[in-house]
């Protein structure tokens, strides 16, 4: 008995020891070895996350997103030195915010440059090409948002949806084919998450946050703990209703998917972008429509259930309604890479559900209809995308 405490303790001991030598070394560098950390000059780094016309002022969102701590010396607006109050205070430490806003009659439609001045003497600016006034929350334009979210997400993905009749009269290989293109849509959306993210990555988000690490570590663990998921919920199921579990999984990855498009759509309108928010809605609109065809395809070997079909028609069409709300009304960089980059990794553990269920065919992957539904899939949504 002893002898097995002894082993016990010792194994203990050789999983603690590691973890406290490592603390030494840390607390080591943040005490006496603070100059191995600190060697050379470190640069301030301020990220203008967000500028606001109200009236009679410009609103400014900025972050610390340097090394060190600093202060807003002064404001300028195009160049030239402006009035500003800073809320909370002047003083950031590291990835702290404030508000700076500056008193100023602007006009809509006209450039403007903002700059800011920290202690140090450097100047960070920040460009707008044309002035429009900020929106704010109201019952008018929650509803617009609302009517806007809905037909982009819910009524194209409803409309696929009529494709259920078709497909379930198909013979074994047809269907095949249709499973296989479902793969091909969500592939091309999963594809075009990620790439949104880097998008926004590059050019809205300060390099401090690794932006194209966050969108991968975002997208691996969404897809491991919701592949987790439903290889749970597809045990617990019958093989009957397998089906419906994977068009379910497909409805919550593209209302994950919608919710990302809502954001970009939000935030347009919100910064007067009124060409771009027009092209989104219509390329959405047309694009989304193909995701009604991706639910139906799983289920179309089952009894027509209307109500389970619209339920999930809804579950991935209304998310885009949401994402507008907060895209209009609090677009930050940070969350839209986050939930772009969940709806990626939603997307692709829906294809592996799907693959494997095509799988269980006596001709399993490598067939002739499989490489052709996924290679029309991809092609269908890359033609309909040229329109966003």
């Amino acid at each position: 008995m002893e002898s097995t405490k002894t082993s016990k303790a010792k194994i203990a001991a050789a999983g603690i020891i590691p973890l406290v030598l490592l603390s030494v070394m840390i607390v080591y560098l943040f005490g006496p070895g603070a100059e191995l950390v600190n060697f050379g000059t470190p640069l301030p780094n301020i990220t203008i996350e967000r500028v606001d016309f109200v009236e009679s002022e410009i609103q400014v969102t900025v972050r610390n997103t340097g090394p060190i701590e600093l202060s807003i010396a002064q404001a300028d607006v195009n160049d030239r030195i402006q009035p500003a109050a800073i809320e909370p205070d002047k003083y950031l430490a590291r990835f702290e915010t404030a508000l700076v806003r500056i008193p100023y009659s602007w006009n809509e439609a006209e450039p403007y440059e903002i700059g800011l001045t920290v202690n140090d003497g450097t100047r960070f600016a920040h460009s707008v090409e044309a002035a429009a006034p900020a929106i704010k929350p109201s019952i008018d334009l929650v509803s617009y948002f609302a009517v806007i979210g809905t037909y982009v997400g819910i009524i194209p993905v409803l409309i696929g949806l009529l494709w259920f009749p078709f497909i379930a009269k198909m013979s074994p290989a047809k269907y095949k084919f249709f499973l296989a293109l479902t793969a091909g849509l969500l592939l091309f959306l999963g594809i075009d998450a990620i790439e949104e993210g880097m998008e926004i990555s590059a050019e809205r988000l300060s390099g401090a946050f690794n932006g194209q690490l966050l969108v991968a570590t975002v997208v691996v663990g969404s897809f491991v703990g919701l592949y987790y998921v439903s290889e749970k919920l597809v045990s617990r199921v019958s093989s009957a209703s397998k089906s419906v579990a994977i068009a379910l999984m497909v409805s919550i990855g593209i209302g994950l998917h919608n919710l990302g498009e809502g954001l970009a759509i939000g935030a347009a309108i919100g910064l007067g972008e009124i060409a771009l928010s027009t092209f989104l809605i219509v390329g959405f609109t047309i694009h989304n429509t193909t995701e009604g065809l991706a639910i139906a395809a799983p289920m179309a070997r089952q009894k027509p259930m209307i109500a389970k079909l619209t339920a999930m028609g809804v579950i991935a069409g209304a998310p885009a309604i949401f994402g507008a709300w907060i895209g209009g009304f609090q677009y930050s960089p940070i969350s839209a890479i986050i939930f772009l980059s969940v709806g990626a990794g939603a997307i692709f553990q829906v294809i592996v559900a799907i693959l494997k269920w095509i799988r269980q065919d006596e001709q399993g992957l490598l067939s002739a209809p499989t490489a052709a539904g996924i290679a029309i899939g991809m092609i269908i949504m890359y033609v309909t995308s040229i329109l966003i």
